[in-house]
């Protein structure tokens, strides 16, 4: 039998008038690999704040087992600035004391992407102070997977991370024997690592048994029987239940959960997109010409991305683009964006993007675009259109949109400047939608969004007619959203491929090893420095480096500086057209400097 870890009982939480959690009572156990999900705002944080008393609970008590050794990842670390990378890590650790430990060296790998740190100025002695929140991430979480804690706690271990990390961190907590409780709203990585769900809703937690196919197929089933939620919430469970069955879990040898119940259940669901009919809209509103790019080369700075492309996004076309980072995923899509907000006139490096004539283009980019914190959401949409058409005769008004989004009456009178960070994120969205776009670019879209509004989202796009280029860390949005991936390896080259994220892992495998062989050949064991480089030559180019992050730090306080200057302006236009000249010149710069210190980087 197992035994029993850490103990909820009848715990309540409250936040103002709101009760946050009520009478919540839950156990953990040896072996126990549970996913935590629900609604931003719902408590998931909490609940797992709360279980690893990190925060105390208004009534009800915590329990742990005598002698539990936990360890947990917050979303704000608790690493010593100061610190290098190697006394945060591996405890100042003689570099042939960890190298001979397999366990080290895969974690390591897995989170940094090799041995040495790519991508960190001094690789293991890098001071941490400086780094970037993500940077600062990805190190705290590999010094807690490197410990043997009885039970692990991990909010939101996947942001920061992309494709191969994720992929490299499922496969391990799957290997592990601490018990886990994890917080995230990847649905294919709650997919691969749980084994239970906690169901955060409404002050209460719903238990569901097996990963996230379960707990969607146990959902739909509950609100069938029961009827307890609205028809629209249970169509969007029994299509997503259509899709999980027909997708993804055909590519698994385990479906978990009960065939017959499943396949009875989904029935009368048809396939998730009319594919054929949504073709003949998107012709009907594009024509033949979306985007055609000949011969093009796109560079950032003097780094060369992609080199000599023939590509075309063709109408009704849904791509996802992946790649490593700085590939050029983000640069591709400025650049036909570019020639679409120019009309032509501004082109890449070399070679010609043509833009149809009926495009209507709509870019989601990383960044939450600022608005007036005075301004009520609903008063934000409308300020776009007051009624959207979204093809095949639907059409919605602003207030209907909002509540498809989660932003219910009440909340549609709630100031910009009170929202969330994924609420904002959420708003950005409806946006670009309210504005009837026929080709949209989404940049990690995902980012700051729950699994709820996932559904709802990957819902809306389901029926949209046009053209899409999604470039996500998230498999299961990509896989769910769009018909082909595309792939940018690092080779300046843009590769389909007709096996999806499954042949991009397989492929980057497969270049990694061959990387690794190939250093291994050339490379003597005994050489510290790169060919050609002096020691004298590598202090200097280390203090150029030193000199160009200090250079890179004010530029990024003046970045700053200008986008609280935005959100001040925002109502006068030639002052936010002043303001936003300026944030490009200095993002130019910085990019420009971070090349640079790339390229010393690579020599030293």
């Amino acid at each position: 039998m197992a035994v029993n870890l850490a103990t909820i009982e009848s715990v309540t939480k409250v936040y103002g008038t709101r009760a946050l959690l009520d009478g919540v009572s839950l156990g953990v156990s040896e072996g126990d690999r549970i996913g935590v999900v629900g609604r931003n705002g719902d408590g998931k944080t909490t609940l797992i704040r709360m279980l690893a008393k990190l925060e105390e609970p208004d009534g009800g008590r915590i329990t742990h087992s005598g002698g539990l050794q936990m360890d947990v990842l917050t979303q704000h670390d608790s690493l010593d600035p100061e610190a290098t990378i190697r006394h945060e890590v591996i405890a100042d650790r003689a570099d042939h004391e960890w190298l001979g430990d397999a366990r080290i060296r895969d974690i390591i790998e897995g989170l940094f992407g090799g041995l040495d740190l790519p991508g960190f100025a001094d690789g293991l002695d890098t001071v941490i102070g400086p780094l970037s929140g993500g940077e600062r991430r990805r190190i705290a979480l590999a010094k807690l997977l490197l410990g043997s804690p009885d039970l692990i706690v991990l909010d939101e271990p996947t942001n920061h991370l992309d494709v191969e990390g994720i992929a490299w961190l499922a496969q391990h907590l799957q290997n592990r024997r601490s018990a886990l409780v994890c917080v995230t709203h990847d649905r294919w990585f709650l997919d691969q690592v749980c084994t239970r769900m906690w169901d955060v809703q409404h002050g209460s937690v719903h238990e569901y048994e097996g990963g996230y196919s379960d707990y969607v197929f146990a959902r739909a089933e509950r609100s069938r029987i029961e009827a307890v939620e609205e028809q629209k919430r249970q169509n969007l469970a029994r299509k997503e239940l259509a899709w999980l069955r027909r997708g993804a879990p055909a590519r698994t040898s385990k479906p978990r959960y009960r065939i017959e119940a499943a396949n009875a259940l989904i029935a009368d669901v048809p396939e998730v997109r009319d594919k054929s009919e949504l073709m003949k809209f998107a012709n009907a509103r594009l024509g033949r010409t979306v985007f055609e790019l000949e011969n093009v080369t796109v560079k950032a700075g003097p780094k060369l991305l992609l080199e000599n492309l023939t590509w075309q996004l063709g109408p009704g076309d849904r791509i996802g683009l992946l790649g490593v980072n700085g590939a050029g995923k983000t640069s591709l899509l400025r650049a036909m964006r570019d020639a679409y907000a120019s009309e032509g006139d501004v082109q890449p490096a070399s070679g010609v993007i043509k833009v149809g004539k009926t495009v209507r283009l709509a870019y989601l980019s990383q960044e939450v675009a600022e608005l007036d914190p005075t301004t009520r959401v609903l008063q934000a949409i409308e300020q776009v259109r007051s009624r959207v058409d979204l093809g095949k005769g639907r059409e919605m008004s602003a207030g209907q949109l909002c509540e498809q989004f989660g932003f219910g009456k009440d909340k549609q009178w709630t100031p910009v400047g009170d929202l969330s960070g994924g609420e904002r994120r959420r708003l950005q969205l409806l946006r670009l939608l309210m504005d009837e776009p026929n080709v949209l670019f989404l940049d990690e879209p995902t980012n700051d969004l729950d699994i709820e509004t996932l559904n709802q989202l990957e819902d809306l796009l389901d029926g949209w007619p046009g053209s899409m280029v999604v470039i996500s860390h998230d498999r299961f949005f990509i896989e769910r959203t769009t018909d082909v991936v595309h792939a940018l390896l690092g080779d300046q080259k843009l590769r389909m491929l007709p096996n999806g994220v499954d042949e991009y892992l397989e492929r980057r495998a497969r270049m990694a090893a061959a990387a690794a062989a190939s250093a291994a050949a050339s490379v003597p064991a005994s050489e510290t420095a790169a060919p050609g480089l002096s020691a004298g030559d590598a202090r200097a180019a280390k203090k150029e480096m030193q000199k160009l992050e200090r250079q890179i730090a004010k530029l990024d306080e003046k970045e700053s500086k200008l986008h609280a200057q935005l959100a001040e302006h925002a109502a006068n236009f030639s002052k936010v057209a002043e303001l936003d000249t300026q944030l490009r010149a200095v993002r130019e710069e910085k990019e420009g400097l971070e090349l640079s210190w790339l390229e010393l980087a690579e020599q030293v």
